[in-house]
C-alpha cells in the first residue's frame, strides 16, 4: 500500500519563486500530503499570492500553507520541527547540510537540490554555431542565477579561441535592462550582496591571471546606476584551480577552458563536488553515449543544455544533493510503502 508521508515542508530559493512553488506543491496535492512551504526572505510575494489563489481554488485551509521569515530562523524551525514528516530544500549545498543536520533529529525524510558549478563540452566536431548560442543560454540564462549554470566551459583546443570569441559575441548581443521590459533579455542581480559576491569572484579571477573577453566589470552608469547589473563576462585564460572555476558563483560569468582529449576533459569535468548536469556537444554519436555515462551529473544534456520534462526525474549526485523531482519518482518521495498483512484461519 501507498501512504502519504504526511506533513511535509518545503524550502524554496529566491531565483524562481513561483516556479519553486509549484514544483514542491504539485507532488504534495498529488499524494495526498500537506504543505509548509518558506519562500526565500528576497522572494516572497509569488509564493504568498499562490497561497491565496490556491485557497480561491478550493484548496482546503491547512493543506498548503506559507510561512515567511528568515532561514535561520523560520526555515531552521522547519527542518528541526518533530511535526514535520519530509523536508525538501532547494539551494547551497552549506544551507543543504545544516538542514540536513538539524532533519537529523526527528529522523525525518528529506530531499535536496543543491548547488551546481556544471561542466559544458564542446569537442571540434559539434554544430559549433548552435553550441556557442546555447552556451550562452546555458551559463547566462536568468543572469546566471540558476544552479545549474554551464559555467565550465570546456572546448577542444583546436576551436577553442574562436568559439570563445564566438561566444563573447553572442553574449555582448544580449540587452541588459529593467526586468519586467519585454525587451530586455538580462535583469539585474537579486541584491547587494548577490553582486558583491559576483564581483569578489571577477575581481579573484583577475588577480590570478585570468582575462575577460567581454564584460568583466559592473555596470553602473545611465540606466544602471539604480540596480545590481553585471555584465555577461566570458574568462579566457582560466585554469581548473582559480576560485571562480572551482566554486558556484552564481551569476553571469563563464570560463573558457581547453582540452585535448576526451579521456582528459571527463577527468576534469567530474573533479569538482558538484554534479547536478552537464552539457556535451558532438556529431559523434557513440562519444555522446560515453560521455552520458561517464559524467557523475543528475542530468547530461547532450546537443542541447537545461531540458526539462515534468515527466523526467532531475536531481543531482555528490554535493548537489539527494532525490529527484519531476517524473514518478517526486511522487515516491512523499509516500510511505506500507506492507499489510491479514491472516484467514
Amino acid at each position: 500500500m501507498k501512504e502519504p508521508v504526511g506533513v511535509c515542508a518545503a524550502i524554496i530559493p529566491w531565483n524562481g519563486p513561483l516556479w519553486a512553488s509549484i514544483l514542491k506543491l504539485g507532488p504534495v496535492l498529488a499524494t495526498g500530503c500537506t504543505l509548509v512551504l518558506k519562500p526565500a526572505e528576497d522572494a516572497s510575494l509569488s509564493p504568498l499570492l499562490l497561497g491565496k489563489l490556491a485557497l480561491e481554488a478550493g484548496v482546503p485551509p491547512g493543506v498548503f500553507n506559507v510561512v515567511t521569515g528568515l532561514g535561520n530562523e523560520a526555515g531552521a524551525a522547519l527542518a528541526a520541527h518533530p511535526g514535520v514528516d519530509k523536508i525538501a530544500f532547494t539551494g547551497s549545498d552549506t544551507t543543504g547540510r545544516a538542514i540536513m543536520a538539524s532533519a537529523a533529529g526527528s529522523l525525518k525524510r528529506i530531499s535536496l537540490e543543491l548547488g551546481g558549478k556544471s561542466p559544458n563540452i564542446v569537442f571540434a566536431d559539434a554544430d559549433l554555431d548552435k553550441a556557442a548560442r546555447m552556451a550562452v543560454v546555458a551559463a547566462f540564462a536568468n543572469s546566471g542565477q540558476v544552479c545549474s549554470a554551464g559555467t565550465r566551459l570546456f572546448v577542444e583546443r583546436g576551436v577553442a579561441d574562436d568559439f570563445a570569441a564566438a561566444v563573447a559575441h553572442h553574449a555582448g548581443a544580449l540587452r541588459l535592462g529593467n526586468g519586467i521590459d519585454p525587451a530586455t533579455d538580462l535583469g539585474p542581480l537579486v541584491s547587494a550582496r548577490q553582486l558583491a559576491r559576483v564581483t569578489g569572484h571577477m575581481d579573484d579571477a583577475l588577480a590570478e591571471g585570468a582575462g575577460a573577453v567581454c564584460g568583466g566589470e559592473r555596470l553602473s552608469e545611465g540606466a544602471f546606476a539604480q540596480g545590481f547589473f553585471f555584465p555577461p563576462t566570458v574568462l579566457s585564460g582560466a585554469t581548473d584551480t582559480m576560485r571562480a572555476v572551482r566554486e558556484e558563483i552564481f551569476g553571469p560569468i563563464l570560463a573558457v577552458l581547453p582540452f585535448d582529449s576526451e579521456e582528459e576533459v571527463v577527468a576534469r569535468a567530474n573533479a569538482t563536488p558538484f554534479g547536478l548536469g552537464a552539457g556535451v556537444w558532438t556529431g559523434n554519436v557513440g562519444r555522446a553515449h560515453r560521455l552520458g555515462r561517464r559524467l557523475r551529473a543528475g542530468s547530461v544534456w547532450v546537443n542541447c543544455y537545461n531540458a526539462i520534462d515534468p515527466a523526467v526525474p532531475s536531481g543531482g549526485m555528490k554535493a548537489s544533493g539527494m532525490g529527484r523531482e519531476y517524473g514518478k519518482n517526486h511522487l515516491e518521495e512523499h509516500l510511505e510503502t506500507k506492507s499489510l498483512w491479514i491472516a484467514t484461519d
